[in-house]
């Protein structure tokens, strides 16, 4: 049960290494922000730096330009520019129109369109706040080693266009990534502000301790968040402590791949919706 995170690190690069450095080097799990970058840098990481690439500048330069849309937010106003954002509280039904007249008075014609029936405030684009392949990076790997020793780890640079601050699933025990010698491992990848409610990882490792196979365990995980989230898009993976392997997704087509001391090569699995 050793585990070690960051989050919301900046101006280091390897997040995954100042998260083994936290799990080999402190008594905590999870450190954030500008504290845990000076303990990496500390601790012998490379940095401060900028992570800034000419292609993630130009696709935040287009963004901005476009009013910082898509975005997040939801439920302030200004809702079609780069803010400050202020909240607005959800009217009753009744006073539905007379927040819609704010709303218009305050941002002019910005806001024609995102009222519909039972949606109010809410982005009539469904990509607006979603997490999906396009837009964020997640890799997560687990291993087992010769001594049946069972390892798994998430890097992430998080969402694109994320609110500053902001934590998904890859830091979060149980959520991204989970593992126990005993039963196995599983990694996830997807919309982690919606999947890390449900910790599908720490599911998946204890259903395989109840005696589901992978398959039956990951499925499971993913029905469980697609029940109440049908629009989510997400995918996990699980390996049990004799190396079979599984995966399972929803809203994609999601791939991973596999490698033994047996095989000659990486086998890429294709796990279709």
């Amino acid at each position: 049960m050793g585990i070690g995170a960051v989050a919301a690190m900046r101006y280091v690069k390897d997040g995954i290494k100042a998260a083994k450095l936290v799990m080999d080097h402190t008594e905590h799990t999870l450190l954030v922000g500008e504290k845990a970058t000076s303990f990496a840098i500390s601790m012998g990481l490379a940095g401060p730096a900028d992570l800034s690439s000419p292609e993630s500048i130009e696709k935040w330069t287009i963004w901005r330009q476009n009013h910082c849309q898509p975005n997040f937010w939801k439920n302030v106003v200004p809702a079609g520019s780069c803010g400050p954002y202020h909240p607005i509280d959800v009217p009753s039904g009744e006073s539905k129109a007379s927040a819609k007249h704010v709303l218009e008075w305050t941002q002019g014609d910005i806001c024609q369109g995102l009222f519909e029936p039972n949606n109010l405030l809410e982005p009539v684009n469904p990509h607006l706040k979603s997490i999906n392949r396009h837009n964020h990076d997640t890799i997560s790997m687990a291993v087992i080693d010769k001594m049946g020793h069972v390892a798994v780890g998430t890097s992430t640079n998080g969402a694109t266009f994320k609110i500053p601050g902001r934590v998904g699933d890859g830091p979060i025990p149980g959520s991204s990534a989970y593992a126990d010698d005993e039963v196995g491992a599983c990694g996830a990848t997807g919309d982690g502000d919606i999947m890390m409610r449900f910790l599908p990882c720490y599911q998946v490792v204890e259903s395989m301790r109840r005696g589901m196979e992978p398959r039956d365990a990951a499925l499971d995980a993913i029905l469980r968040i697609a029940r109440k989230y049908p629009d989510f898009v997400g995918a996990v993976f699980a390996i049990n402590k004799k190396g079979v392997h599984a995966g399972a997704c929803h809203g994609w087509t999601f791939q991973y791949s596999v490698r033994n001391s047996s095989m000659q090569d990486v086998e890429v699995i294709t796990v279709a919706h």
